[in-house]
């Protein structure tokens, strides 16, 4: 791995093991007793959750071998484990490990949770082993060489009909991502503000690259035959302009459910955000 790819791997270990630094199960432990109700709501306001969950993707779980590549706070690994899947979570960060290790110690999961530790690439798992690999807003925290390996590493471990699901930020249009920088939102000061955009800029653990979906479309075609990238947040992401309470929910589950009736091009073009699909491993 290149220099480059040393220095954002350090810098992403030392953000998260922060971030996630005596991290408290206690929400997804109340999740966990409800699954239904939790992603009922998750998926109808959350674009995450609105896009790794489609296509009844919560029935597919029960029972198959699941990868999870940055499992973060390790809250949708517990909730795939929840759904009778065979979790394998892995990150860069000890500290994810050790929010596993609660949640194994405090909940009765049918199969329990395994945690892979460290740089991914490095661990030696069984080829063809996996139904599903997932990203949860992963691939956008590497450089594109580290990417390129962990797409080769993705068609390793999958079966030959299985599916590699990753959620993404997408930035397809120049003006749009312009704009958005000069917007303040928490932690993130605006670029009309130079000198805090700069340092914010200095700490940010994701790398300069692209998140446009022609990106990820030629980036897959390398690895899998089968390529589909869906849209989501196109209308959502105008919840920003109402206040936090009931308005801001009824407008978010409106919107994702709106905005898949637009015009495909123009979905992709103005979105936020992305699921993208991978299926036919190329060997």
């Amino acid at each position: 791995m290149d220099e480059i790819s040393e220095k954002n791997k350090e810098k992403n270990r030392q953000h998260y093991n922060k971030l996630y630094a005596d991290y408290s199960i206690r929400n997804i432990l109340i999740w966990l007793k409800d699954l239904d109700g939790f992603l009922k709501g998750a998926s109808s306001t959350e674009t995450s959750w609105h896009a790794l969950y489609q296509d009844g993707f919560k029935d597919r779980l029960e029972g198959k071998m699941v990868m999870e590549m940055g499992c973060g706070d390790c809250v949708n690994a517990a909730i795939m484990a929840g759904l009778g899947a065979k979790v394998y979570a892995n990150d860069i960060a000890e500290a994810s490990g050790e929010i596993i290790q609660k949640l194994n110690n405090s909940w009765n999961f049918k199969y329990p949770i395994k945690f892979i530790a460290g740089d991914f690439l490095n661990n030696e798992l069984e080829s063809e082993n996996f139904d599903f690999v997932i990203g949860k807003a992963f691939l956008h925290h590497l450089t594109l060489p580290e990417e390129k390996d962990f797409l080769r590493e993705t068609t390793r471990l999958l079966k030959e009909n299985g599916e590699a699901r990753f959620f993404e930020p997408a930035v397809n249009s120049r003006i749009l991502d312009e704009i958005r920088w000069h917007i303040p939102v928490k932690g993130r000061p605006s670029k009309f503000h130079g000198k805090e955009f700069a340092e914010w800029k200095e700490n940010d653990p994701h790398p300069d690259r692209s998140f446009s979906s022609s990106h990820f479309r030629k980036a897959g075609a390398v690895f899998f035959e089968q390529i589909n990238i869906i849209p989501v947040g196109t209308l959502e992401r105008f919840n920003r302009l109402i206040p936090r309470g009931n308005r801001n929910i009824k407008f978010r589950k409106w919107a994702l459910k709106a905005e898949k009736k637009l015009p495909f091009f123009l979905n992709e073009y103005l979105t936020r955000s992305q699921l993208i699909v991978y299926k036919k491993p190329i060997r």
